[in-house]
Parts: C-alpha cells; structure tokens; sequence
C-alpha cells in the first residue's frame, strides 16, 4: 500500500513539472518568421530588404484620386529587424534605405520634363510591424519622414520638398508584401511646379531576409 502512494506521488509530480519542460508552442513563436507562417524566428539584426513588387510602380500623384504625378518602377527599401517579440505583437524595424531609380521615373506634370532624383531624407525611420498586419512608420523624435524630388523643368532644374509626420501600411503573407496606399506629403518648400500636395502608393514585395521570405504572425 505504501508503495502504490508513493508511486503515485511521484506520477502526479511528473505531472505537474513535465510541462515546464515542453518547448513554447507555436502560439509563442515570434512576430517575423522566415520560411513560412509559424516558421523560423527572425533574429535581431537581420537584415531585411524588398524591391517593388513585380509589374508595380511607386507613384507620387498631386491628388488623392488622380493620376497626374510621378511614377517610378524601380524602388527597394533596406530595414534592419531591432525586436522581434513573441506573437501575437508588434515587431520593429530600423528603415536605413529607401530610393527610386530616377531613370525609371516619369511625370506628367505640366512643364516638368523629367525626374532627376528622388531621395528619402532623415533617415532612419522605424517601422513597426503588428501581427495584424498593420505597419507603422515613423521619423525620429523630433524630426519628420521627408522626400527631396529633383525634377527638369522649362525652367531648369527645381528641388521639391515633401514631409508627412507618419506613414500607415499593411503587410500581407499570401506575397509577403508591404503596401502604402495614397500616403499623404505637403510640400514645405519648391517652386509653384511642385504639387502642394504628394500622395504615395507602392507595394513592395517579396520582404525577404537572408534570401528568405519573411512572414507576419
């Protein structure tokens, strides 16, 4: 009899310290994975980095609703991941590097003839990236996302500069993209050939880090 308690007090405490020896469940896994939803966490430090997605363009239109602007097919952002929590909750990100290609930039903008730059300043930026998808970009405290647009004109060349406080966008597993949907600048500063107002849109995709995609939990 007194060897069946004892036996069945060593069973209950197995039991009970057993699970503390279980490793996390997927629930647990980290808000950016690699390979796949659930997949492998992505680790502090990496590098991450997505071009337009393919058959795209990054527009920048004087309207929310317009098409009379600038487009450009060739744009790649570069982050480095700085926290990678568990899921489900916010991942953030250092954006070090967003440009456009001039020389695939158009306008069709009345007495512009052509795009000579467009250059992101103030860098970094960070991203913060939510399990629901939502990506948050902000500027450091006490500055403001800006874009320098160097454009050939009648006049010669003319700098137009635009500023937003933030930028909203959604990521998406089913390309692993990133999409920024008519964000709003105001110009600060520029000729009166600068719209007063810039709209951006682009999609970037596929986010990948260390050749793999990466994937929001």
């Amino acid at each position: 009899m007194r060897t069946r308690t004892l036996l069945t007090l060593a069973g209950a405490v197995a039991a009970l310290t057993l699970p503390m020896a279980v490793p996390a469940s997927a629930a647990d896994g980290a808000v950016l994975t690699t390979g796949s939803v659930g997949g492998t966490a992505v680790a502090v430090g990496e590098v991450l980095t997505a071009p337009l997605a393919s058959g795209t363009a990054a527009t920048f239109y004087s309207s929310a609703t317009g098409t009379s602007g600038i487009s450009c097919t060739k744009s790649q952002f570069t982050a480095a991941v700085t926290d990678n929590p568990g899921a489900p909750g916010t991942a953030t990100e250092s954006v070090t590097e967003h440009t456009f290609d001039p020389s695939s930039c158009t306008a069709n903008v009345v007495g512009v003839l052509g795009v000579t730059g467009i250059t992101v300043n103030n860098l970094p930026y960070t991203a913060a990236v939510a399990s629901d998808g939502t990506v948050t970009v902000t500027p450091a405290e006490g500055s403001t996302i800006q874009t320098t647009v160097v454009l050939r004109t009648l006049l010669g060349s003319i700098n137009c500069v635009y500023q937003a406080p933030s930028l909203t966008g959604t990521a998406s597993n089913d390309d692993n993209s990133i999409n920024f949907t008519r964000q709003q600048f105001t110009k600060v500063s520029g000729s009166s050939l600068c719209f007063a107002n810039g709209y951006f849109t682009a999609k970037h995709a596929p986010v990948t880090g260390s050749g793999e995609r990466v994937y929001v939990n």
